[in-house]
Formats: structure tokens, C-alpha cells, sequence
């Protein structure tokens, strides 16, 4: 990709970018949320048409107009957002678009052949499942190797993987690598999307590194560092890892109790106290239960037992607007299908769960919500060029400052985060690090779910550790490690283990 330039409504976003990518490598793709990367992808794999530069392959430029003609190049793009059809099945997802009738459109598909071929594609990418299984019923690791086979169905020779790790369990994400490699070795090239720096230290064999739209530099895979990449990332270096520093007095009264709280599914009920301006952090394997008991606690799911006090008083929420009119507020994992309207303004979006309080004599006070809007947007640093921008158009990390400042506007008691920086930029991290220890100072409890053990023990002044719906213990900030946490995440007792 030579001189790459793309522009949309107020704001260039890429403007002379050049990237290449040689066969049978591994290129890291890295960079600040916001700072071009989806937009690159987007145009290689034929969803944007660039304004100025070019596309080559072997040489040749090509000019790619839709998805569909960059596919039958051998290009495919995995999405953050994997793109499947969860009420289909496993075959069918695989060649979805790609099929053949045998004998003319009106007869049935040749199921037989399609399936064998959706074996063969699977056990490439080693998944061990017949090919009528359904997407529905697969976890996270299982979907993304249903969407390489998708990619090696289309003969890909350039693939592109957008944070695909980003849900997956350290058993899933070593499955994920091994193929990776396996990939490489039979000549595809890769390009990698990821924050996590260990995975691309340990997976590329180049690093390019985009900033603010534009082409920063590349590092090899014998020169890269993690405070090589951040610099070049963020144009300064983030000193102390981005965790900010924090002093831990004594415990304050109680802010949050949760008393033998029985969430569906769960096979007893679970207890523990969060202290006024407590961080208080929630480990586990991914499905341990830690969502599903936040989203009990926010009334999203009635609990079948047991009760939650707030400040001393019972915490009635039988939906998630009675939590919030409580002042206890949820920002989900899932961002975009969850925590925001996304055809709405940044503006819109900041006043949606308050709504009522903006009103003006019956209407929409618009002067106040553009004004507490500007507020959050200069307080969590959202790039955007105003706050009439579209939330749909900001890249993960700001669509995530929008979600936060929704709630920090209306001054929450309990600020529930779960995976507060999925998919996000140390450059990022570190911001919504700062105004989480910034409220914490200020009186509010946060409980953080977090499956990334450097946020957890970086930012937890406590860490209650789930495993199998049930709390396993309790380790304080200075007696956490990694190891002892892992321990207890994989339901071995420790001298420790003791309801939290």
C-alpha cells in the first residue's frame, strides 16, 4: 500500500500511509485507537476505496471496489466483531455466500460435498466439532476458528485479524498462535492487530506503527521493546507501565454488601464488600461467572436469593433503571451492542440515561446537554472533531470514553467496568486508568471486571477471584501475584480461600 489517503467528513483519516507485507510473515499492525488502523484494513479489504495512493499486489496495482472483488484476490479480514450467522451451522457459515448448486438454483445444495470440505477446513484450523454444529452453541475460540476456515475456504493468501484474542481464554489464544504459525509456514502473510504486546513481540516478525493517520515507522522483530513500541505509539514514552501511582489508607465504611446473592445458573450464593473509593477487581477465567453476578447487581438479571445493600440501605433493583436511579451504574462488555446508540451523537449519547433531567419546560434543554457533553469529552480526551459526531464513526477506545462519560456525568456511587479496555491503546489505557483512580479518591467504589492480569493487579486495591459462578478468595493489593491468582482462577484452594 503506497501513499494511502483517506478522508471523511471533518477529519482526514490516513493521510500518506505506505505499508507493506511480504509472503509467509507475520506483520504487527499497531497504533493508538483513532490512529488509522481499521481504516487501512478497511481499504485493503475492499470496504473503502482510498482517496489518493494505490494497492498493490505482486506488483500490479489493483483497484479494490467492494469486499467481494478483494476475496477473490485471496484477501479476508477478521473482524473484532466476528461476522457470523450464530442461527446457522458451522459448514454452512464457512462457504456462506461462496455456495454452489448442483443442477441449477432450484435444487437443494450439495450438503454431502459442502460438509466433507468444511471437515477439511477444520481440521486445518483444529477444530474438532462435526460441521452441523451449531455457531450458537461455540465459544469465542471455536467462532474464530470458523472464520480462518472461512479464510482458507476463499484460498486467502493476505489475512488480516483484527484483536482476535481479544476474547479468548490463554488456552484458546495458544490454539490461535499455533495456527497462526502453521499459516505462515505454508506462505500466507498475516497482518495482526493487537494491544497486547506480548503477543506481538512473541508473534511478528515486523512491527508498523501508525499515529494520528500517518506512518510513524516499522521495527523489527530483533529491535522491537515494549517501551520502543509505546514511543513510537503515543510520540512520547508512558512512564510507570500507565498504571498511576496511588496511595491505600485505611478501609472507609462500606459502600456496596452483597450478601448470599444467588445468580441463575450459579451453584450457591456468593458474598463480598466494596468500600467506599475502593477499586475493587474481579478475576476469572471467561465464564466464571463474574458478568453475569454484575449484571444481577445492576438488575439486569433478577437474583433468585440473597439481597445487596447500598450505604446501609437495600438495593432494590428489580431493572437496571431502578440501579441507576440509585446511583449504581454499568458500563458492559460488549460496548457497541450494549452500551451505546450508535447512529446517535456523542452529545445524545451523554444525555440518553439521564434524559429526563435535561428536560426544559418539556423539551430537551440542548445548550446543557452539549454543555455537560463538551465537559465529559474534554475530561476523557475523546478525539472526535465535535460532539455532534456520530458515535458509530469513533474508533473502540473513544466509542469506550463515551461510554464512561455518560455515567461520570451523572455521579455515580458504584461505577461497575467490565473489561473496561478490551481492544484499547495503552495510550487510552492509560486515560481511563487516570479517571479511575480519580474517582476513587473522590468517594466512588468501582468494581472492575477484568480478564488481563497486568490491569488487575496494576489497578485492583483488592481482587476477588471467581471460578465456576463461586468466589474462590480475596487477595489484597499487596499480597497479590500473578501466581496466586491464577491459582485460585483455576479452583485450587489456597491458604487464603474464604468468601471475600
Amino acid at each position: 500500500m503506497k501513499g494511502i489517503t483517506k478522508r471523511f467528513p471533518g477529519v482526514v483519516a490516513l493521510s500518506k500511509v505506505s505499508l507493506s507485507l511480504a509472503r509467509g510473515e507475520v506483520l504487527a499492525l499497531m497504533g493508538e485507537n483513532g490512529a488509522g488502523k481499521s481504516t487501512l484494513m478497511k481499504i485493503l479489504g475492499g470496504a473503502h476505496l482510498p482517496d489518493e495512493g494505490q494497492v498493490l499486489l505482486d506488483g500490479k496495482s489493483v483497484e479494490l471496489h467492494s469486499v467481494r472483488e478483494a476475496k477473490k484476490l485471496g484477501i479476508a479480514l477478521i473482524h473484532q466483531e466476528l461476522m457470523l450467522a450464530a442461527n446457522l451451522d458451522i459448514a454452512a457459515n464457512i462457504f456462506l455466500g461462496t455456495e454452489r448448486a448442483s443442477g441449477g438454483l432450484l435444487l437443494p445444495l450439495p450438503r454431502r460435498a459442502l460438509h466433507a470440505r468444511a471437515r477439511a477446513l477444520m481440521d486445518r484450523v483444529g477444530l474438532r466439532l462435526p460441521p452441523h454444529t451449531p455457531v450458537a452453541s461455540l465459544t469465542a475460540g471455536q467462532m474464530q476458528m470458523v472464520e480462518i476456515a472461512k479464510a482458507l475456504a476463499l484460498d486467502a493468501r493476505i489475512l488480516i485479524m483484527d484483536e482476535p484474542t481479544s476474547s479468548l481464554t490463554t488456552e484458546e489464544s495458544k490454539q490461535l498462535f499455533s495456527i497462526i504459525r502453521q499459516l505462515k509456514s505454508e506462505g500466507m502473510g498475516i497482518i495482526y492487530i493487537s494491544h497486547r504486546m506480548d503477543e506481538v513481540l512473541e508473534l511478528s516478525d515486523r512491527i508498523t506503527v501508525l499515529r494520528d493517520g500517518q506512518y510513524v515507522g516499522d521495527l523489527s522483530r530483533s529491535d522491537a521493546t515494549h517501551d520502543k513500541i509505546v514511543a513510537l505509539m503515543v510520540g512520547r514514552e508512558l512512564s510507570g507501565q500507565y498504571f498511576p501511582s496511588r496511595t491505600l489508607g485505611a478501609p472507609q465504611r462500606p459502600r456496596l454488601v452483597v450478601e448470599n446473592l444467588l445468580v441463575p445458573g450459579a451453584p450457591a450464593g456468593v458474598s463480598f464488600t466494596a468500600h467506599e473509593g475502593e477499586i475493587l477487581g474481579f478475576a476469572g477465567l471467561i465464564g466464571a461467572g463474574r458478568t453475569e453476578l454484575m449484571q444481577t447487581i445492576f438488575g439486569i438479571t433478577p437474583a433468585l436469593s440473597g439481597r445487596v445493600l447500598l450505604d446501609g440501605k437495600a438495593l432494590r433493583a428489580e431493572s437496571a433503571r431502578d440501579a441507576i436511579n440509585q446511583g449504581v451504574f454499568l458500563a458492559p462488555e460488549d460496548r457497541k451492542q450494549h452500551g451505546l446508540v450508535l447512529g446517535m451523537s456523542i452529545a445524545q449519547n451523554t444525555s440518553l440515561p439521564d434524559i429526563a433531567n435535561y428536560a426544559r419546560f418539556g423539551w430537551l434543554d440542548r445548550k446543557r446537554e452539549q454543555l455537560v457533553a463538551r465537559q465529559e469529552k474534554d475530561r476523557l480526551k475523546i478525539k472526535a472533531p465535535s460532539i455532534e459526531q456520530r458515535v458509530v464513526n469513533l474508533s473502540g477506545g473513544n466509542q469506550q470514553k463515551v461510554v464512561l462519560g455518560k455515567w461520570l456525568a451523572m455521579n455515580p456511587k458504584v461505577l461497575i467496568l467490565d473489561e473496561p479496555t478490551r481492544g484499547i491503546d495503552v495510550g487510552a489505557k492509560a486515560e481511563i486508568y487516570r479517571q479511575m483512580v480519580n474517582l476513587a479518591e473522590a468517594g466512588i467504589t468501582i468494581l472492575m471486571v477484568s480478564s488481563d492480569m497486568e490491569e488487575v493487579l496494576g489497578m485492583s486495591d483488592r481482587v476477588v477471584v471467581m471460578h465456576e459462578r463461586r468466589i474462590k478468595g480475596s487477595v489484597d493489593r499487596k499480597e497479590a501475584t500473578q501466581e496466586r491468582i491464577a491459582t485460585l482462577m483455576t479452583g485450587s484452594p489456597t491458604s487464603k480461600e474464604a468468601a471475600a
